[in-house]
């Protein structure tokens, strides 16, 4: 099978943010779904590395920033590329506060939407949440990226100077350096499986 026929599904890039006891995170997803409008229900698939994940399990609520055509390259590796269980994501960031207490981000949005789980669904490697809307609001007039339009428009391309021996990660740039790539490697940045990189040329 060629794995690559999954990228043509549509995909949104959006920053999930939860909150636990005075500590503000988040991290970048690409599966937020409206599943139902009455009652106002969405979903959305989160790794379980992420440290986010967790904190949404102890809380049971969280917000979902909608990112849009002008979000820059920066603020994907931001919230997508380091961990908030070492790193403070909130440090030299604009954001504003829903009325449930998390953090959403008005810049480079379109709108959020914040939510209260309804059910926890195990899926391996993610948890599939299942969400009650609780409140939201349109932020700009902006396009909504789509994971294809990122993927052209925004990611950065490895700088040419980069002469590196190893693979490198189609999805996010990622460069594991060596002669062999382990079968069960997971790329640290973007959560993908060693089936989605190639060999740096």
């Amino acid at each position: 099978m060629d794995k690559k026929a999954m990228y043509n599904l549509t995909y949104g890039l959006f920053i999930l943010t939860a909150e636990e006891e005075g500590k503000d995170n988040g991290c970048i997803v690409n599966t937020v779904s409206q599943v139902t409008t009455t009652p106002n229900r969405i979903i959305v698939a989160v790794n379980k590395q992420n440290y986010t994940h967790d904190m949404i399990v102890r809380t049971g609520q969280f917000n979902v920033s909608i990112l849009t055509e002008n979000s820059k390259f920066d603020t994907y590796k931001h919230w997508g590329f380091q961990s908030g269980a070492t790193v403070d994501k909130t440090e030299g960031i604009t954001y504003q506060r829903a009325e449930n207490g998390i953090i959403y981000l008005a810049e480079e949005t379109n709108a959020y939407l914040s939510a209260k789980i309804v059910s926890m669904t195990d899926l391996g490697t993610h948890t599939l949440f299942l969400a009650d809307v609780t409140d939201g609001a349109v932020l700009s007039e902006d396009a909504s990226v789509t994971y294809s339009y990122y993927q052209k428009n925004i990611k950065s391309a490895p700088a040419a100077t980069e002469k590196k021996k190893g693979f490198i990660c189609t999805v996010c740039g990622y460069i594991y350096e060596g002669d062999t790539l382990p079968e069960d490697f997971i790329c640290p940045w973007c959560k993908h499986p060693a089936s989605d990189f190639k060999p740096v040329e």
